[in-house]
Protein backbone atom coordinates (compact mmCIF):
# COMPACT_ATOMS: atom_id res chain seq x y z
CA UNK A 1 0.00 0.00 0.00
CA UNK A 2 2.96 2.21 0.94
CA UNK A 3 4.34 1.53 -2.48
CA UNK A 4 0.97 2.37 -4.67
CA UNK A 5 1.18 5.68 -2.26
CA UNK A 6 4.67 6.76 -3.15
CA UNK A 7 3.59 6.31 -7.19
CA UNK A 8 0.26 7.86 -6.71
CA UNK A 9 2.17 11.32 -5.01
CA UNK A 10 5.12 11.62 -7.18
CA UNK A 11 3.51 11.16 -10.05
CA UNK A 12 0.92 13.74 -9.36
CA UNK A 13 3.77 16.36 -8.73
CA UNK A 14 5.38 15.61 -12.12
CA UNK A 15 2.03 16.05 -13.75
CA UNK A 16 2.04 19.35 -12.01
CA UNK A 17 5.53 19.73 -12.94
CA UNK A 18 4.59 19.83 -16.39
CA UNK A 19 1.15 21.90 -15.98
CA UNK A 20 3.76 24.65 -14.66
CA UNK A 21 5.51 24.76 -17.70
CA UNK A 22 2.48 25.13 -20.06
CA UNK A 23 2.50 29.03 -19.86
CA UNK A 24 6.13 29.14 -21.33
CA UNK A 25 5.57 27.16 -24.70
CA UNK A 26 4.71 30.68 -26.29
CA UNK A 27 5.46 29.07 -30.01
CA UNK A 28 7.93 26.11 -31.66
CA UNK A 29 11.01 26.87 -31.23
CA UNK A 30 9.86 27.94 -27.27
CA UNK A 31 8.09 24.35 -27.08
CA UNK A 32 10.27 22.24 -29.02
CA UNK A 33 13.49 23.76 -28.53
CA UNK A 34 13.73 25.83 -25.69
CA UNK A 35 14.39 28.53 -27.34
CA UNK A 36 17.94 27.00 -28.57
CA UNK A 37 19.57 28.11 -25.36
CA UNK A 38 19.35 25.21 -23.03
CA UNK A 39 22.53 24.75 -21.15
CA UNK A 40 24.51 21.68 -22.28
CA UNK A 41 24.79 19.96 -18.89
CA UNK A 42 20.87 19.72 -18.63
CA UNK A 43 20.88 18.79 -22.27
CA UNK A 44 22.93 16.10 -21.41
CA UNK A 45 21.70 14.84 -18.74
CA UNK A 46 18.47 14.95 -20.91
CA UNK A 47 20.02 12.65 -23.55
CA UNK A 48 21.19 10.86 -21.34
CA UNK A 49 17.60 9.82 -19.62
CA UNK A 50 15.90 10.44 -22.75
CA UNK A 51 18.33 6.91 -24.49
CA UNK A 52 17.23 5.51 -20.93
CA UNK A 53 14.10 3.57 -19.45
CA UNK A 54 12.35 0.81 -18.13
CA UNK A 55 13.80 -1.14 -21.24
CA UNK A 56 17.01 -0.81 -20.00
CA UNK A 57 15.80 -3.03 -16.72
CA UNK A 58 13.50 -4.67 -18.77
CA UNK A 59 15.51 -5.82 -21.57
CA UNK A 60 19.07 -5.74 -21.04
CA UNK A 61 18.11 -6.56 -17.77
CA UNK A 62 16.93 -10.02 -19.10
CA UNK A 63 20.13 -10.08 -21.05
CA UNK A 64 22.10 -9.34 -17.99
CA UNK A 65 19.84 -12.38 -15.61
CA UNK A 66 20.52 -14.90 -18.36
CA UNK A 67 24.18 -14.12 -20.01
CA UNK A 68 26.19 -11.93 -17.20
CA UNK A 69 28.54 -9.48 -18.30
CA UNK A 70 27.83 -8.84 -21.91
CA UNK A 71 24.51 -6.56 -20.86
CA UNK A 72 27.36 -4.32 -20.03
CA UNK A 73 29.26 -4.80 -22.89
CA UNK A 74 26.08 -4.00 -25.14
CA UNK A 75 25.69 -0.97 -23.64
CA UNK A 76 29.17 0.39 -23.91
CA UNK A 77 28.50 0.55 -27.24
CA UNK A 78 26.34 3.68 -26.67
CA UNK A 79 29.22 5.40 -25.17
CA UNK A 80 31.45 4.82 -28.68
CA UNK A 81 28.18 6.36 -30.56
CA UNK A 82 28.06 9.25 -27.80
CA UNK A 83 32.10 9.77 -28.37
CA UNK A 84 31.80 9.47 -32.27
CA UNK A 85 28.91 12.03 -32.37
CA UNK A 86 30.25 14.29 -29.67
CA UNK A 87 33.12 14.43 -32.26
CA UNK A 88 32.05 14.98 -35.24
CA UNK A 89 28.17 14.65 -35.64
CA UNK A 90 26.75 16.86 -33.12
CA UNK A 91 28.36 20.15 -34.07
CA UNK A 92 27.56 19.30 -37.40
CA UNK A 93 24.08 19.47 -36.51
CA UNK A 94 23.88 22.83 -34.50
CA UNK A 95 25.95 24.15 -37.43
CA UNK A 96 22.97 23.45 -39.83
CA UNK A 97 20.71 26.12 -37.79
CA UNK A 98 17.50 23.74 -38.16
CA UNK A 99 15.13 23.45 -35.59
CA UNK A 100 14.39 19.81 -36.54
CA UNK A 101 16.30 16.64 -38.91
CA UNK A 102 13.06 16.61 -40.89
CA UNK A 103 13.85 20.86 -41.63
CA UNK A 104 17.38 19.53 -42.45
CA UNK A 105 16.42 16.48 -44.51
CA UNK A 106 13.83 18.99 -46.75
CA UNK A 107 16.56 21.39 -47.26
CA UNK A 108 19.64 19.10 -48.46
CA UNK A 109 17.62 16.47 -49.32
CA UNK A 110 14.12 17.74 -51.14
CA UNK A 111 10.65 17.64 -49.57
CA UNK A 112 10.08 14.14 -51.56
CA UNK A 113 12.50 13.06 -49.00
CA UNK A 114 11.41 14.84 -46.15
CA UNK A 115 8.08 13.64 -46.05
CA UNK A 116 9.14 10.03 -46.66
CA UNK A 117 11.05 9.62 -43.87
CA UNK A 118 8.56 11.25 -41.94
CA UNK A 119 6.41 8.86 -42.57
CA UNK A 120 9.14 5.99 -42.12
CA UNK A 121 10.45 8.10 -38.80
CA UNK A 122 6.80 8.52 -37.45
CA UNK A 123 6.06 4.53 -37.23
CA UNK A 124 8.84 3.44 -36.43
CA UNK A 125 9.05 5.99 -33.72
CA UNK A 126 5.75 5.10 -32.43
CA UNK A 127 6.58 1.45 -32.44
CA UNK A 128 9.74 1.29 -30.35
CA UNK A 129 8.22 3.53 -27.62
CA UNK A 130 5.11 1.62 -27.37
CA UNK A 131 7.55 -1.17 -26.14
CA UNK A 132 8.91 1.50 -23.88
CA UNK A 133 5.57 1.78 -22.47
CA UNK A 134 5.06 -1.61 -22.67
CA UNK A 135 8.13 -2.09 -20.05
CA UNK A 136 7.41 0.01 -17.63
CA UNK A 137 3.87 -1.18 -17.45
CA UNK A 138 5.21 -4.72 -16.90
CA UNK A 139 7.60 -3.20 -14.28
CA UNK A 140 4.41 -1.63 -12.56
CA UNK A 141 1.95 -4.81 -13.19
CA UNK A 142 4.36 -7.13 -11.98
CA UNK A 143 5.70 -5.28 -8.80
CA UNK A 144 2.09 -4.05 -7.57
CA UNK A 145 -0.54 -6.76 -8.96
CA UNK A 146 -2.07 -4.83 -11.21
CA UNK A 147 -3.98 -6.22 -14.61
CA UNK A 148 -1.20 -5.25 -17.08
CA UNK A 149 -3.72 -4.10 -20.06
CA UNK A 150 -5.33 -1.14 -17.95
CA UNK A 151 -1.14 -0.15 -16.18
CA UNK A 152 -0.31 0.31 -19.51
CA UNK A 153 -3.48 2.47 -21.00
CA UNK A 154 -3.29 4.39 -17.22
CA UNK A 155 0.49 4.87 -17.50
CA UNK A 156 0.44 6.10 -21.16
CA UNK A 157 -2.14 8.62 -20.44
CA UNK A 158 -0.39 10.50 -17.88
CA UNK A 159 2.73 10.28 -19.82
CA UNK A 160 1.13 11.63 -23.08
CA UNK A 161 -0.54 14.57 -20.85
CA UNK A 162 2.65 15.52 -19.42
CA UNK A 163 4.27 16.50 -22.97
CA UNK A 164 1.17 17.86 -24.51
CA UNK A 165 1.08 20.34 -21.86
CA UNK A 166 4.99 21.11 -20.81
CA UNK A 167 6.82 20.90 -24.40
CA UNK A 168 10.91 20.30 -24.15
CA UNK A 169 11.33 21.57 -20.58
CA UNK A 170 8.96 20.02 -19.12
CA UNK A 171 10.33 17.00 -20.70
CA UNK A 172 14.06 18.23 -19.73
CA UNK A 173 13.22 18.68 -15.72
CA UNK A 174 11.50 14.95 -15.96
CA UNK A 175 15.29 13.79 -17.29
CA UNK A 176 17.13 15.17 -14.23
CA UNK A 177 14.57 14.27 -11.86
CA UNK A 178 14.51 10.54 -12.97
CA UNK A 179 18.28 10.48 -13.13
CA UNK A 180 18.78 11.58 -9.36
CA UNK A 181 15.93 9.29 -8.75
CA UNK A 182 17.43 6.07 -10.60
CA UNK A 183 20.93 6.66 -9.25
CA UNK A 184 19.67 7.49 -5.46
CA UNK A 185 17.70 3.78 -5.94
CA UNK A 186 20.31 1.93 -7.35
CA UNK A 187 22.63 2.95 -5.21
CA UNK A 188 20.23 2.17 -2.22
CA UNK A 189 19.72 -1.69 -4.00
CA UNK A 190 23.29 -2.45 -4.78
CA UNK A 191 24.42 -3.12 -1.11
CA UNK A 192 20.92 -4.30 -0.30
CA UNK A 193 20.98 -7.51 -3.02
CA UNK A 194 24.98 -7.98 -2.16
CA UNK A 195 23.98 -8.82 1.29
CA UNK A 196 21.31 -11.28 -0.14
CA UNK A 197 23.97 -13.00 -1.92
CA UNK A 198 26.57 -13.44 0.87
CA UNK A 199 28.59 -10.94 -0.22
CA UNK A 200 30.77 -10.05 -3.75
CA UNK A 201 32.74 -12.75 -3.43
CA UNK A 202 29.88 -15.24 -3.21
CA UNK A 203 27.88 -13.61 -5.86
CA UNK A 204 31.06 -14.11 -8.14
CA UNK A 205 31.42 -17.84 -6.85
CA UNK A 206 28.23 -18.74 -7.50
CA UNK A 207 27.55 -17.18 -10.68
CA UNK A 208 27.48 -19.83 -13.53
CA UNK A 209 30.31 -20.42 -16.34
CA UNK A 210 31.51 -17.49 -18.41
CA UNK A 211 28.98 -15.07 -16.42
CA UNK A 212 31.47 -12.19 -16.59
CA UNK A 213 32.76 -12.83 -19.92
CA UNK A 214 32.40 -9.82 -22.25
CA UNK A 215 30.42 -11.39 -24.86
CA UNK A 216 28.27 -14.61 -24.00
CA UNK A 217 25.61 -16.81 -25.71
CA UNK A 218 24.29 -15.09 -28.57
CA UNK A 219 25.72 -11.59 -28.11
CA UNK A 220 28.85 -12.38 -30.06
CA UNK A 221 31.82 -10.43 -30.82
CA UNK A 222 30.24 -9.50 -34.51
CA UNK A 223 27.20 -8.41 -32.97
CA UNK A 224 29.08 -5.90 -30.58
CA UNK A 225 30.36 -4.69 -33.85
CA UNK A 226 27.73 -3.79 -35.61
CA UNK A 227 25.73 -2.55 -32.54
CA UNK A 228 28.71 -0.34 -32.36
CA UNK A 229 28.09 0.64 -35.80
CA UNK A 230 24.62 0.99 -34.98
CA UNK A 231 24.72 3.53 -32.02
CA UNK A 232 27.06 5.97 -33.88
CA UNK A 233 23.94 6.20 -36.25
CA UNK A 234 21.63 5.91 -33.90
CA UNK A 235 23.10 8.44 -31.30
CA UNK A 236 24.26 10.67 -34.01
CA UNK A 237 21.11 10.69 -36.55
CA UNK A 238 17.99 9.67 -34.33
CA UNK A 239 16.00 12.65 -34.63
CA UNK A 240 14.81 12.49 -30.69
CA UNK A 241 18.78 12.98 -29.93
CA UNK A 242 19.09 15.52 -32.65
CA UNK A 243 16.69 18.21 -31.09
CA UNK A 244 19.23 17.67 -27.77
CA UNK A 245 22.20 19.11 -30.28
CA UNK A 246 19.73 22.00 -31.65
CA UNK A 247 18.44 23.50 -28.52
CA UNK A 248 21.74 24.36 -26.58
CA UNK A 249 23.19 27.46 -27.96
CA UNK A 250 26.50 26.55 -29.91
CA UNK A 251 27.78 23.63 -31.77
CA UNK A 252 30.88 23.39 -28.82
CA UNK A 253 27.87 23.00 -26.30
CA UNK A 254 26.23 20.60 -28.96
CA UNK A 255 29.62 18.07 -28.77
CA UNK A 256 29.65 18.71 -24.92
CA UNK A 257 26.23 17.05 -24.19
CA UNK A 258 26.99 14.25 -26.27
CA UNK A 259 30.76 13.44 -24.42
CA UNK A 260 28.41 14.20 -21.09
CA UNK A 261 26.34 10.87 -22.14
CA UNK A 262 29.27 9.07 -23.03
CA UNK A 263 30.99 9.39 -19.61
CA UNK A 264 27.85 8.22 -18.01
CA UNK A 265 27.20 5.37 -19.92
CA UNK A 266 31.01 4.14 -19.02
CA UNK A 267 29.52 3.89 -15.34
CA UNK A 268 26.31 3.35 -15.26
CA UNK A 269 25.86 0.01 -17.17
CA UNK A 270 28.00 -1.50 -14.25
CA UNK A 271 25.89 0.28 -11.82
CA UNK A 272 22.41 -0.40 -13.27
CA UNK A 273 23.30 -4.40 -14.13
CA UNK A 274 24.58 -6.06 -11.38
CA UNK A 275 20.99 -6.25 -9.61
CA UNK A 276 19.89 -8.90 -12.08
CA UNK A 277 23.21 -10.43 -12.67
CA UNK A 278 23.13 -10.89 -8.55
CA UNK A 279 19.41 -12.50 -9.18
CA UNK A 280 20.69 -15.06 -11.00
CA UNK A 281 22.88 -16.19 -8.03
CA UNK A 282 19.67 -15.86 -5.70
CA UNK A 283 16.86 -17.54 -7.79
CA UNK A 284 18.73 -19.03 -10.87
CA UNK A 285 15.83 -20.78 -13.74
CA UNK A 286 13.66 -17.83 -14.75
CA UNK A 287 13.43 -18.13 -18.83
CA UNK A 288 11.62 -16.57 -21.56
CA UNK A 289 9.52 -13.71 -20.96
CA UNK A 290 10.09 -14.48 -16.90
CA UNK A 291 13.14 -13.41 -17.55
CA UNK A 292 12.35 -9.42 -18.15
CA UNK A 293 11.02 -9.53 -14.62
CA UNK A 294 14.38 -10.31 -12.89
CA UNK A 295 15.10 -6.51 -12.12
CA UNK A 296 11.76 -6.11 -10.69
CA UNK A 297 11.38 -9.56 -8.66
CA UNK A 298 15.22 -8.35 -7.16
CA UNK A 299 13.85 -5.51 -6.41
CA UNK A 300 11.01 -6.81 -4.31
CA UNK A 301 13.17 -9.23 -2.42
CA UNK A 302 15.44 -6.58 -1.20
CA UNK A 303 13.81 -3.38 -0.78
CA UNK A 304 11.55 -2.51 1.80
CA UNK A 305 7.82 -0.74 1.51
CA UNK A 306 8.08 2.76 0.00
CA UNK A 307 11.47 2.24 -1.51
CA UNK A 308 9.97 -0.07 -3.81
CA UNK A 309 7.61 2.85 -4.95
CA UNK A 310 10.04 5.19 -5.33
CA UNK A 311 12.52 3.00 -7.24
CA UNK A 312 9.10 1.95 -9.64
CA UNK A 313 8.77 5.49 -9.76
CA UNK A 314 11.49 6.40 -11.34
CA UNK A 315 11.95 3.65 -13.95
CA UNK A 316 8.33 4.60 -14.97
CA UNK A 317 9.34 8.56 -15.61
CA UNK A 318 12.84 7.57 -16.80
CA UNK A 319 10.79 5.36 -19.45
CA UNK A 320 7.98 8.27 -19.50
CA UNK A 321 11.25 11.04 -20.51
CA UNK A 322 12.52 8.53 -23.25
CA UNK A 323 8.84 8.07 -24.77
CA UNK A 324 7.88 12.18 -23.61
CA UNK A 325 11.08 12.80 -26.02
CA UNK A 326 10.08 10.84 -29.07
CA UNK A 327 6.39 12.52 -28.29
CA UNK A 328 7.59 15.66 -28.57
CA UNK A 329 9.86 15.27 -31.63
CA UNK A 330 7.08 13.27 -33.56
CA UNK A 331 4.25 16.29 -32.98
CA UNK A 332 7.47 18.88 -33.16
CA UNK A 333 7.74 16.83 -36.74
CA UNK A 334 4.50 16.83 -37.48
CA UNK A 335 3.42 20.23 -36.92
CA UNK A 336 6.54 22.11 -38.39
CA UNK A 337 7.43 19.77 -41.34
CA UNK A 338 4.04 19.15 -42.28
CA UNK A 339 1.49 21.14 -40.76
CA UNK A 340 3.21 24.61 -41.06
CA UNK A 341 5.15 23.27 -43.73
CA UNK A 342 2.53 22.13 -46.31
CA UNK A 343 -0.84 22.46 -45.08
CA UNK A 344 -0.97 25.65 -43.46
CA UNK A 345 2.26 27.54 -43.60
CA UNK A 346 0.15 30.64 -42.24
CA UNK A 347 -1.05 29.62 -39.63
CA UNK A 348 -0.86 31.76 -36.22
CA UNK A 349 1.62 30.45 -32.99
CA UNK A 350 -1.48 29.70 -31.48
CA UNK A 351 -2.62 27.38 -34.36
CA UNK A 352 0.68 25.87 -34.16
CA UNK A 353 0.40 25.80 -30.34
CA UNK A 354 -2.97 24.02 -30.67
CA UNK A 355 -1.82 21.23 -33.33
CA UNK A 356 1.15 20.33 -31.76
CA UNK A 357 -0.21 19.32 -28.19
CA UNK A 358 -3.66 17.48 -30.45
CA UNK A 359 -0.74 15.38 -32.09
CA UNK A 360 0.89 14.14 -28.98
CA UNK A 361 -2.50 12.86 -27.88
CA UNK A 362 -2.80 11.38 -31.65
CA UNK A 363 0.42 9.81 -31.18
CA UNK A 364 0.58 8.47 -28.25
CA UNK A 365 -2.74 7.37 -27.96
CA UNK A 366 -1.41 4.75 -31.50
CA UNK A 367 1.56 4.18 -28.69
CA UNK A 368 -0.56 2.87 -25.94
CA UNK A 369 -2.22 -0.17 -28.85
CA UNK A 370 1.58 -0.60 -29.70
CA UNK A 371 2.32 -1.79 -25.95
CA UNK A 372 -0.67 -3.60 -25.55
CA UNK A 373 0.91 -5.79 -28.70
CA UNK A 374 4.23 -6.41 -27.79
CA UNK A 375 4.06 -9.53 -25.60
CA UNK A 376 2.24 -11.53 -28.71
CA UNK A 377 5.55 -10.01 -31.07
CA UNK A 378 8.41 -12.30 -28.95
CA UNK A 379 8.32 -9.88 -26.06
CA UNK A 380 11.08 -6.67 -25.53
CA UNK A 381 14.10 -8.11 -26.32
CA UNK A 382 13.03 -9.85 -30.06
CA UNK A 383 11.11 -6.77 -30.46
CA UNK A 384 13.84 -3.95 -29.82
CA UNK A 385 16.64 -5.37 -31.11
CA UNK A 386 14.88 -6.26 -34.33
CA UNK A 387 13.17 -2.94 -35.06
CA UNK A 388 16.91 -1.47 -34.54
CA UNK A 389 18.57 -4.01 -36.94
CA UNK A 390 15.99 -3.25 -39.64
CA UNK A 391 15.18 0.08 -39.64
CA UNK A 392 18.69 2.33 -37.93
CA UNK A 393 20.93 1.80 -40.63
CA UNK A 394 18.71 2.52 -43.40
CA UNK A 395 16.77 5.77 -41.90
CA UNK A 396 19.68 7.03 -39.99
CA UNK A 397 23.03 7.13 -41.61
CA UNK A 398 21.74 8.86 -45.37
CA UNK A 399 21.11 12.02 -43.52
CA UNK A 400 24.36 11.85 -41.55
CA UNK A 401 26.30 10.94 -44.47
CA UNK A 402 24.33 14.41 -46.18
CA UNK A 403 25.67 16.50 -43.08
CA UNK A 404 29.23 15.93 -44.69
CA UNK A 405 29.06 15.03 -48.76
CA UNK A 406 28.01 17.07 -51.64
CA UNK A 407 27.03 14.19 -53.88
CA UNK A 408 24.09 13.19 -52.25
CA UNK A 409 20.99 13.69 -54.11
CA UNK A 410 17.81 13.48 -52.46
CA UNK A 411 16.84 10.62 -55.33
CA UNK A 412 19.82 8.47 -54.30
CA UNK A 413 18.87 8.50 -50.27
CA UNK A 414 15.22 7.56 -51.45
CA UNK A 415 16.67 4.67 -53.22
CA UNK A 416 19.40 3.56 -50.77
CA UNK A 417 16.86 3.59 -48.05
CA UNK A 418 13.67 1.69 -49.66
CA UNK A 419 16.68 -0.96 -51.02
CA UNK A 420 18.10 -1.30 -47.81
CA UNK A 421 14.84 -1.79 -45.89
CA UNK A 422 13.49 -3.77 -48.18
CA UNK A 423 16.26 -6.39 -48.36
CA UNK A 424 16.32 -6.04 -44.01
CA UNK A 425 12.76 -6.92 -43.96
CA UNK A 426 13.01 -9.59 -46.84
CA UNK A 427 15.48 -11.80 -44.37
CA UNK A 428 13.74 -10.96 -40.99
CA UNK A 429 10.44 -11.90 -42.33
CA UNK A 430 10.16 -12.97 -45.92
CA UNK A 431 12.81 -15.82 -45.88
CA UNK A 432 12.20 -17.48 -42.75
CA UNK A 433 9.07 -18.33 -43.87
CA UNK A 434 10.19 -19.37 -47.19
CA UNK A 435 12.86 -21.96 -46.13
CA UNK A 436 13.63 -21.35 -41.98
CA UNK A 437 16.52 -19.94 -42.23
CA UNK A 438 16.60 -17.74 -40.04
CA UNK A 439 20.34 -14.86 -39.84
CA UNK A 440 22.05 -14.95 -35.79
CA UNK A 441 21.70 -11.95 -34.10
CA UNK A 442 25.18 -10.57 -34.76
CA UNK A 443 24.71 -11.15 -38.82
CA UNK A 444 20.58 -9.50 -38.65
CA UNK A 445 22.58 -6.12 -37.27
CA UNK A 446 25.65 -6.43 -38.97
CA UNK A 447 23.42 -6.69 -42.30
CA UNK A 448 21.12 -3.52 -41.46
CA UNK A 449 23.94 -1.28 -39.65
CA UNK A 450 26.12 -2.23 -42.80
CA UNK A 451 24.37 -2.22 -46.25
CA UNK A 452 23.07 1.14 -46.37
CA UNK A 453 26.91 1.98 -45.54
CA UNK A 454 28.40 0.63 -48.37
CA UNK A 455 25.50 1.87 -50.68
CA UNK A 456 26.53 5.41 -49.84
CA UNK A 457 30.16 4.64 -49.84
CA UNK A 458 29.53 3.33 -53.61
CA UNK A 459 27.41 6.03 -54.74
CA UNK A 460 29.67 8.94 -53.08
CA UNK A 461 32.45 6.76 -54.88
CA UNK A 462 31.06 6.87 -58.60
CA UNK A 463 29.98 10.55 -57.90
CA UNK A 464 33.33 11.60 -57.36
CA UNK A 465 34.54 10.04 -59.94
CA UNK A 466 32.30 11.95 -61.80
CA UNK A 467 33.12 14.92 -59.88
CA UNK A 468 29.53 15.40 -59.48
CA UNK A 469 28.06 17.90 -57.25
CA UNK A 470 24.25 17.36 -55.91
CA UNK A 471 22.24 19.95 -57.08
CA UNK A 472 20.45 19.17 -53.86
CA UNK A 473 23.64 20.59 -52.40
CA UNK A 474 23.94 23.59 -54.43
CA UNK A 475 20.44 24.89 -53.47
CA UNK A 476 20.85 24.08 -49.66
CA UNK A 477 24.72 26.19 -49.36
CA UNK A 478 22.42 29.09 -51.08
CA UNK A 479 19.80 28.57 -48.32
CA UNK A 480 22.07 28.05 -45.67
CA UNK A 481 23.91 31.46 -46.47
CA UNK A 482 20.40 33.09 -46.03
CA UNK A 483 19.86 31.28 -42.82
CA UNK A 484 23.28 32.96 -41.25
CA UNK A 485 21.97 36.60 -42.26
CA UNK A 486 18.28 35.73 -40.91
CA UNK A 487 19.98 34.59 -37.32
CA UNK A 488 21.93 37.54 -37.23
CA UNK A 489 18.86 39.92 -36.78
CA UNK A 490 18.68 39.30 -32.83
CA UNK A 491 14.83 39.67 -31.06
CA UNK A 492 15.45 41.60 -27.86
CA UNK A 493 12.13 40.73 -26.63
CA UNK A 494 12.36 36.87 -27.62
CA UNK A 495 15.66 36.93 -25.94
CA UNK A 496 14.41 38.62 -22.72
CA UNK A 497 11.56 35.97 -22.98
CA UNK A 498 13.67 32.68 -23.90
CA UNK A 499 16.19 34.10 -20.40
CA UNK A 500 12.88 33.96 -18.27
CA UNK A 501 12.07 30.73 -19.60
CA UNK A 502 15.34 29.06 -18.85
CA UNK A 503 15.58 31.08 -15.27
CA UNK A 504 12.06 29.10 -14.64
CA UNK A 505 12.90 25.72 -15.99
CA UNK A 506 16.27 25.87 -13.75
CA UNK A 507 14.59 26.81 -10.52
CA UNK A 508 12.16 24.31 -11.17
CA UNK A 509 14.69 21.60 -11.02
CA UNK A 510 15.66 22.86 -7.89
CA UNK A 511 12.47 22.70 -6.67
CA UNK A 512 11.79 19.35 -7.53
CA UNK A 513 15.13 17.77 -6.21
CA UNK A 514 14.14 19.46 -3.36
CA UNK A 515 10.74 17.80 -3.01
CA UNK A 516 12.15 14.37 -3.75
CA UNK A 517 14.62 14.86 -1.13
CA UNK A 518 11.82 15.10 1.61
CA UNK A 519 9.92 12.66 0.25
CA UNK A 520 13.22 9.88 0.49
CA UNK A 521 13.70 11.73 4.14
CA UNK A 522 10.15 10.73 4.93
CA UNK A 523 10.64 7.10 4.10
CA UNK A 524 13.86 6.85 5.68
CA UNK A 525 11.60 7.55 8.69
CA UNK A 526 9.25 4.40 8.27
CA UNK A 527 11.60 2.08 6.37
CA UNK A 528 12.25 -1.20 7.88
CA UNK A 529 15.95 -1.65 6.66
CA UNK A 530 18.24 1.36 4.90
CA UNK A 531 16.78 3.66 6.99
CA UNK A 532 20.22 5.37 7.53
CA UNK A 533 21.54 4.99 3.68
CA UNK A 534 18.62 6.67 2.12
CA UNK A 535 18.50 9.50 4.79
CA UNK A 536 22.33 9.99 3.85
CA UNK A 537 20.99 10.06 0.35
CA UNK A 538 18.40 12.14 0.62
CA UNK A 539 20.62 15.17 2.39
CA UNK A 540 22.95 14.70 -0.80
CA UNK A 541 20.03 15.20 -3.16
CA UNK A 542 18.52 18.28 -1.15
CA UNK A 543 22.40 19.63 -1.31
CA UNK A 544 22.60 19.08 -4.96
CA UNK A 545 19.00 20.74 -5.22
CA UNK A 546 21.52 23.67 -4.36
CA UNK A 547 23.36 23.69 -8.03
CA UNK A 548 19.95 24.55 -10.01
CA UNK A 549 18.68 26.85 -7.78
CA UNK A 550 22.35 29.16 -7.61
CA UNK A 551 22.36 28.23 -11.48
CA UNK A 552 19.36 30.36 -12.04
CA UNK A 553 19.97 33.13 -9.64
CA UNK A 554 23.26 33.56 -11.60
CA UNK A 555 21.37 33.60 -15.46
CA UNK A 556 18.70 35.99 -13.95
CA UNK A 557 21.07 38.44 -13.12
CA UNK A 558 22.74 38.71 -16.12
Amino acid sequence: MIDTIVVVVFSVFILLVGISFSRTGRNLKSFFAGGEAVPWFIGGLSLFMSFFSAGTFVAWGAIAYQHGWVAVTIQWTMCIGALVTGLYLAPKWKATGNLTAAEFIKMRLGTRVQKSYIYIFTIVSVFIKGSVLYSVAKLVSASLGYPLIPVTVILGILMISYTAVGGLWAVMVTDILQFVVLTAAVLIILPLVFHETGGVQQFINKAPDHFFDLVNGEYSWGFIFAFALYHIFYIGGNWTFVQRYTSVDSPKSASKVAYLFAGLYIISPIIWMLPPMAYQVIHPGLSGLDAENAYIMVCKQVLPAGLLGLMLTGMYFSTSASANTALNVVSAVFTNDIYKGSINPQASDKKLMFVARASSWFFGIFMILIAIGVPYIGGIVEFTLSVGAITGGPLLLPPIWALFSKRLSGKATIYITILSLAINLLFKMVIPLINHYKLSRANEMLLGVLLPLIALAVYEWVAAKKKRVSPDYLQYREYKQNKKKEAAVIDEEEARLVKAQNVFGLKMIAFSLAFMAVLMLVLAGITSKGGTLVATIALFVLAGSLIPWRAAKKAGTR
